[in-house]
């Protein structure tokens, strides 16, 4: 079975370019891969050594030539996967929606090519029943983190011949909204951790953390979202009372938002680090350096985090926010230290309604009860070993692509209710796509496979 796969791949610094990276390796052995990327292929990583990568503009004549079993689109809320709005509504695949909404990547795309109406088309068909002015707040950049309220799915799912969500909370919710879609859920997997020799000790020396302090850890792009300043405010107030905590920020910074400026201002700058980029090879190290992990994040696209699964692979207790999506996950509520799940807690779960006394709660207990760490560790890793494992994910996404290649994909009368420019006969990209099939077949006949 052919498949062609979209996606990002590193040096793109995307969590899903490291997921396609981790699990094309294990699935070249069952599927004939091709990857389609953005820009030269030149650039990027080989995902494994049987699977080839080809820019996304190869993807149109190789397609024509020897047509693939399925299309695969790893879609996420994030510039990195705009190229593949070309091509998912003129060629349905299975798509795998990485984030329950889509509505900042396609607004900031369109509307930097000033294709407003384009976008009010867009909001209009995805959210039939939204007050039209809305978009026009949308064209304006008025609407802020109520953007997540309108989450512009429907034309992914209505065109897609297979959707598939990382947790059953947003494939629920999918179907409660879109009844006819055909969703399936493949919960992410992350593979075990890799450790090299005297890692803690390395990476304490390497920055400067004194190797009897709790290292508190946050993992990727340091940004508001991931409640980088509410730790950093909650590491303040517990250093007060535990003098040997540090917090390590281990991801690319950003530029609107300045941690040490914040932990300048509390007067705690010898207790953050902001470490920066941190390579794949080195994340297995950086986890066994650190004590907690801060897996924090509001607003939230429903998206689950590879980041917080690695935490869990690697036996470190996390705090977390209390997420809709995550409420099968058992966590204690600093609150009242006890947990709404009969299982043993993996992590802390913060709400958000109370972030900043139940994070100083939880920092300051996790800082001073080594026997609590311990316990929320053991209980991560028995979580991953049971359900995050990349085994599992693996094994679940060869039920779905079989499933996915017996399903019938959406015809062109289907497309046709599309806005005009994602319609098979409309305009733009879609128009442009045509051209090129037709381009393509015309000199597969001429000069043959």
């Amino acid at each position: 079975m052919r498949l062609a796969w979209f996606t990002p791949l590193p040096p793109v610094t995307s969590g899903i370019a490291q997921y396609s990276q981790e699990v094309l390796p294990a699935l070249a052995s069952s599927y004939a891969i091709d990857t389609f990327v953005e820009g030269p292929a030149g650039r990027f990583a080989q995902a494994a050594a049987d699977v080839a990568v080809f820019s996304a503009h190869d993807f149109i004549w190789k397609h024509a030539r020897e047509p693939y079993d399925l299309i695969v689109y790893q879609l996420g809320n994030a510039p990195c996967h705009d190229y593949m709005w070309a091509y998912l509504v003129r060629y349905p695949g299975l798509v795998v929606l990485h984030d329950g909404q889509l509505h900042h990547a396609r607004a900031r795309w369109l509307l930097q090519q000033k294709r407003d109406d384009d976008y009010r088309s867009e909001f209009r068909f995805n959210h039939p029943d939204a007050n039209v002015d809305l978009a026009e707040m949308g064209v304006t950049g008025l609407l802020g983190s109520l953007t997540y309220l309108w989450p512009m799915l429907r034309i992914v799912v209505e065109s897609a011949r297979f959707i598939v969500a990382h947790n059953q909370w947003l494939a629920d919710q999918i179907r409660e909204v879109h009844a006819d879609a055909r969703i399936e859920v493949v919960e992410m997997g992350v593979p075990a951790p890799v450790v090299h020799a005297d890692a803690s000790e390395r990476i304490r020396t390497r920055h400067g953390i004194p190797a009897d302090a709790v290292l508190f850890t946050a993992f990727g792009k340091v940004t508001p979202e991931k409640r980088i300043s509410e730790a950093i405010r909650g590491l303040a107030s517990v250093a007060g009372s535990v003098p040997k905590v540090h917090l390590l920020l281990a991801g690319e910074a950003v530029d609107y938002y300045d941690p040490d400026e914040e932990a300048s201002r509390l007067g705690i700058s010898h207790l953050v680090t902001v470490a920066g980029f941190v390579p794949e090879e080195e994340i297995g190290d950086y986890l066994a350096a650190s004590d907690v992990c801060l897996c924090m994040r509001w607003p939230s696209a429903r998206e689950t985090s590879a980041s917080w699964l690695r935490c869990l692979a690697s036996g470190r207790p996390t705090i977390t926010t209390d997420l809709v999506h995550t409420v099968d996950i058992p966590a204690l509520d600093p609150r009242t230290w006890t947990t709404r799940q009969p299982s043993e807690p993996v992590s802390v779960s913060i709400d958000i309604l109370d972030e900043d006394h139940s994070l100083k709660l939880a920092m300051r207990r996790l800082a001073t009860d080594h026997r609590l760490r311990a316990a929320l560790g053991r209980s991560a890793h028995d979580l991953w070993e049971r359900r995050f494992r990349i085994e599992n994910m693996v094994s679940r996404y060869r039920d779905v692509i079989d499933a996915a290649c017996a399903a019938r994909p959406p015809d062109a009368a289907a497309r046709a209710h599309l806005p005009a420019h994602l319609a098979a006969d409309g305009t733009g990209h879609a128009r442009l796509l045509l051209r090129q099939v037709g381009l393509a077949k015309k000199l597969v006949a001429l000069f043959g496979a």
